[in-house]
């Protein structure tokens, strides 16, 4: 009887998962506009979303907390931290784009003194980005090394990254391989949760725009 010979399969190597969290809703008056740089707060129906946030996360394995210095990020991180234990790592690089000229202007606004419509924002900003602000190359060049240093630092862990709509797409189109104009297809929505697995050969969207809070918030 002819023998059979088995191939021998090698383990693969657990996936890191990246969750990607926006901020909170911020006050009223920066609804809205372009806020980019402005360090602005939550609102108090902000607040209540990171409670709920917090909530969620408390049952999930995370190992590693990133987070933007922006003051709607560390408020919005601020009831993980404290239920969690976890201390954040804070990265000046994962702060929300620079709008440049468009900064704390209207959606309408934008359109009318810069004439593009205002679905296409995205593609203005990749180029050649907004008047005095950054343009998707240099905000990639700042995005991207600090990405590739997370990802380095928790092969095979879950790490949550706290931070901003723009970051949160620039790091999409980084690990999804689009053009930043692309992720306009996604939302991403105050207080949401979209988890990224990378595999070897693939980055896998297990969670998009996922917010918890959406039928506990009025």
């Amino acid at each position: 009887m002819a023998k059979t010979t088995r191939r021998k399969t090698h383990p693969q190597p657990p996936a890191t998962r990246l969750l990607l969290i926006r901020h909170g809703e911020v006050e009223a008056r920066y609804q809205g506009i372009f806020g980019g740089r402005i360090d602005m707060n939550l609102s108090p129906r902000g607040k209540r979303q990171a409670k709920i946030l917090a909530d969620y996360l408390r049952a999930k394995t995370i190992d590693a907390i990133y987070a933007s210095p922006m003051k709607r990020v560390q408020q919005t991180l601020a009831p993980t931290l404290k239920q969690s234990g976890h201390e954040q790592k804070i990265f000046h690089e994962l702060r929300e784009v620079d709008f440049g000229d468009w900064t704390g202007l209207n959606w309408e606004t934008v359109r009318d003194r810069f004439d593009f419509a205002v679905h296409e924002w995205l593609d203005q900003l990749q180029k050649p980005g907004a008047p005095n602000g950054e343009s998707g190359r240099t905000f990639r060049a700042r995005v991207e090394p600090c990405l590739r240093e997370i990802i380095r630092r928790h092969p095979g862990e879950n790490v949550a990254v706290f931070c901003h709509g723009g970051v949160i797409r620039m790091l999409l189109a980084i690990l999804l391989e689009l053009p930043l104009p692309k992720t306009n297809s996604f939302e991403v929505e105050y207080a949401s949760i979209t988890q990224v697995a990378l595999h070897p050969h693939m980055a896998e969207i297990e969670l998009l725009n996922f917010t918890p809070w959406r039928d506990l918030v009025g």
